[in-house]
């Protein structure tokens, strides 16, 4: 098994993920798979939705074995939290 390296800083990795969740993958994810997991590639915009972190990076591993995941939590604004607060609007 390759060991995968990345390939950006903290920060541009960060900054790239947010910015494709944001402008590409937010509006087509968002309705109905609040509190799964999106993975998202930094470099190729594809994704994958799962349930839990380790389904959502292995499929996009299968599709891109050289993909760079960014992962979050479809709703929150990480993937583990340590508070009771999300991004869902109370109604």
């Amino acid at each position: 098994m390759a060991v995968r390296q990345p390939r950006y800083s903290k920060e541009e990795f960060a900054r790239r993920g947010d910015e494709i969740y944001q402008s590409q993958v937010r509006s087509q994810v968002e309705e109905g798979n609040y509190g799964r997991i999106v993975a998202i590639d930094i470099e190729t915009g594809a994704f994958e939705v799962a349930d839990n972190t380790i389904v959502a990076v292995d499929r996009l591993y299968e599709r891109y074995p050289d993909a760079q995941p960014w992962v979050i939590r479809i709703g929150h604004r990480a993937v583990y939290r340590f508070g009771s607060r999300s991004l869902k609007q109370s109604v």
